[in-house]
């Protein structure tokens, strides 16, 4: 007991100079370990190592892969089948190798699909309302959902306000997160940690320890439901707003927000470029490019996804979801508009080049690209992820894997799949 009390001690009396220090050499044995296994030379692989991180720290890690992506082959594009109701979310583990995703089934299924053979590994179904406790799914619409980097715990929310952990290998629920006001729409593990972050119709944003099991904080700000959310490995997370016409950046040990602004309708999805750029989409159908540095959008691409004729009227396509491959100028963004679009981010994130167009039916309610880039994935429904405005009898729900291929001119650190 002393010698523990001792440890402690000594623990407590480390310095933050003296902890950079030793986590510093931790991450340099570490490098070295690898350095090994791949038997390359230390000192270009350390410094490359460092380099990345630091540019990836800074947001300026931009891999050009863009310019060399080939039009997909419609005819490679892997449709899996499972859910009876329209998939509203997915997640893809860290190392690939599986699909995580959910739906508004009255069952709610719980899917984990393997990449390489297209399988169902485990399926959890869901349960009446009100019966959450004795049942081991969600008993209403699961909106959203995250994995940790680690590939540990799967995150899940729903419109019934609950937030349910889960072991990702084993498909096991953990524990049930409660505290939310409102349904659940945004959800997302800092980088690096278990920390979870939480967005809700409640219009707050809530902090949460998942490895311990505990809550951390409450933030707020919107003045509408927040309508997505998304994080990397700094303390904060960025928000889209639905109709207060605003994305917000949280930052979460300084407990303040920054507002940026620059849609005209309902902001409806949003995700992280880099520590430093970020996408968002509405339904006035416009795409957006953000810096965190600056309030109004670096580029703004009007009526991406052209309109439709809807009860008689000309109709903006929405965009209902939008994607980006980490540290690339790659986006995608998802509408009901028959396609998925691909778009190149210019220079300095200061302009969106209309890539190519991938032929999918029904509203793309999720897009994921895989870590490496090789492929993208999206969850289609018969109807939008929030609500059930109409429908697209013709649309299957299921979960679209789309390939991804570079020219073969593309070499180097710069191809996706060397990412």
């Amino acid at each position: 007991g002393r010698r523990r009390r001792e440890a402690a001690e000594e623990e407590v009396e480390e310095t933050p100079q003296e902890k950079k220090l030793r986590l510093a050499k931790q991450y340099l044995e570490e490098l070295r370990q690898l350095e090994e296994e791949e038997e390359l030379e230390p000192a270009d692989l350390i410094g490359d190592r460092l380099k990345e991180d630091v540019l990836e720290q800074k947001g300026r890690l931009q891999r050009l892969v863009a310019k060399d992506l080939q039009p997909p082959d419609p005819a490679r594009i892997r449709v899996l089948r499972g859910h009876q109701l329209p998939v509203t979310c997915l997640v893809i583990s860290p190392d690939d190798r599986f699909i995580f995703s959910a739906s508004k089934d009255g069952s709610l299924i719980k899917c984990k699909w393997e990449v390489a053979s297209g399988k169902r590994l485990c399926v959890v179904p869901g349960g009446k309302k009100g019966t959450e406790e004795q049942h081991l799914g969600h008993a209403s619409h699961v909106l959203c959902m995250a994995i940790s980097s680690d590939g540990k715990y799967l995150a899940t929310g729903d419109r019934n306000k609950l937030i349910m952990i889960w072991d990702a290998a084993t498909c096991k629920r953990l524990h049930i997160f409660t505290g939310h006001r409102d349904a659940v729409s945004g959800l997302s593990f800092r980088k690096g940690t278990h920390q979870l972050y939480s967005a809700s119709h409640d219009r707050c944003v809530k902090v949460w320890d998942v490895a311990e099991n505990a809550y951390v904080e409450t933030l707020f700000g919107h003045q509408d439901i927040i309508t997505g959310l998304d994080s990397l490995s700094r303390e904060c997370c960025v928000t889209a707003g639905g109709r207060d016409g605003t994305v917000r950046l949280w930052k979460i040990p300084e407990e303040s927000q920054l507002v940026f602004s620059g849609h005209q309708g309902s902001i409806d999805c949003i995700q992280l470029i880099n520590e430093e750029h970020m996408v968002s989409g509405a339904d006035d159908g416009s795409v957006a490019l953000w810096g965190l540095t600056k309030k109004k959008p670096l580029a703004l691409a009007r009526q991406a996804h052209g309109e439709q004729e809807a009860q008689g009227l000309q109709q903006t396509c929405w965009i209902s979801a939008v994607a980006a491959l980490r540290n690339s100028d790659l986006v995608a963004t998802g509408s009901h508009s028959g396609s998925v679009k691909l778009w190149k981010c210019g220079e300095g994130f200061r302009k969106l080049e209309h890539l190519l167009d991938v032929p999918l039916v029904g509203f793309v309610n999720s897009l994921k690209f895989s870590a490496a880039g090789d492929f993208l994935v999206a969850g289609i429904g018969q109807e939008h992820r929030l609500g059930r405005w109409w429908r697209i009898k013709e649309a299957k729900n299921s979960i679209c894997i789309i390939p991804l291929k570079q020219k073969t001119t593309a070499s180097g650190p710069e191809s996706p799949g060397s990412s």
